[in-house]
């Protein structure tokens, strides 16, 4: 016989059990479950306490709707409130792309430095972009399309070679001076429309700079001559179709504290 500690043990477990079956929802039914008459429900509490915390928040969140980024900016309790909402927005949106700690990657902008492909890193313009992204379905997005001069015809392999010697010369890498001297007529007449004539780039039109150190892929002449040969055309989503408005100003207060912001 089994010892009759054990035997009670067992039996009230047995009675927990019913209890439980009885108090609390259990039982899964064709469409839905029992309740349990004590009526408890996880859902309705996570539902109470994300309400609580948005009633708490909506002070906040009111102000950020009701002014405009620089008065934002301006306001050391409200800029507090939204630098910590906009991080948690860049950790849950942005960063799987721009890197946890916004330093980029190959194709994606690095969000700590100076050098900005649309815009001056302004509020506003940081703020625009997010808004209505790039190369997005948004009737406001940033646009422009570089063209695939190798794919295209316009340019044959040796002139790609040659472009691409003369935009590693512009920030003092090019191997093959002679070359570099030949792309110069030919970035002239096809590239110098965007990135201007000294390669310093636009960033109306979203030209990068070409006469810095900065690279979005890479400042290998393979890469560049890739660049000329394809084109390049990276798209960033329109985060006004995805978020609260709120949310979007902070995230450009986020971004725009990094160090990058002017």
């Amino acid at each position: 016989p089994l010892p009759k500690w054990w035997l009670w043990t067992f039996y009230a477990t047995v009675v927990w059990a019913i209890g439980y079956w009885l108090l609390m929802p259990a039982w899964p039914l064709v469409s839905t479950y029992t309740k349990g008459f004590l009526g408890y429900s996880q859902r309705e509490l996570v539902t109470e306490d994300v309400a609580a915390a948005k009633s708490e928040k909506s002070a906040y969140r009111d102000k950020i709707a009701a002014m405009d980024l620089v008065a934002i900016n301006n306001d050391p309790e409200l800029l507090s409130f939204a630098l910590a909402g906009g991080e948690a927005a860049f950790g849950d949106n942005c960063a799987p792309c721009h890197g946890r700690g916004a330093q980029g990657a190959v194709g994606y902008p690095n969000l700590r430095d100076d050098s900005w492909l649309w815009g001056d890193g302004s509020l506003a313009a940081i703020h625009q972009t997010i808004l209505h992204g790039i190369r997005a379905d948004d009737p406001e997005t940033h646009t422009s399309q570089m063209p695939a001069f190798g794919r295209t015809g316009i340019l044959s392999e040796p002139q790609i070679l040659d472009v691409a010697e003369y935009v590693l010369s512009l920030s003092g890498k090019a191997d093959d001076k002679t070359a570099a001297e030949r792309g110069t007529k030919i970035f002239g007449a096809n590239c110098a429309a965007c990135h201007g004539a000294d390669g310093k780039g636009n960033p109306q039109l979203g030209a990068p700079n070409l006469a810095d150190e900065l690279w979005l892929y890479a400042g290998d002449k393979q890469t560049v001559m890739e660049t000329i040969r394809s084109s390049r055309g990276g798209v960033m989503p329109a985060w006004a179709k995805r978020l609260d408005p709120e949310i979007v100003k902070e995230l450009a207060i986020f971004v725009h504290s990094l160090g990058g912001g002017r």
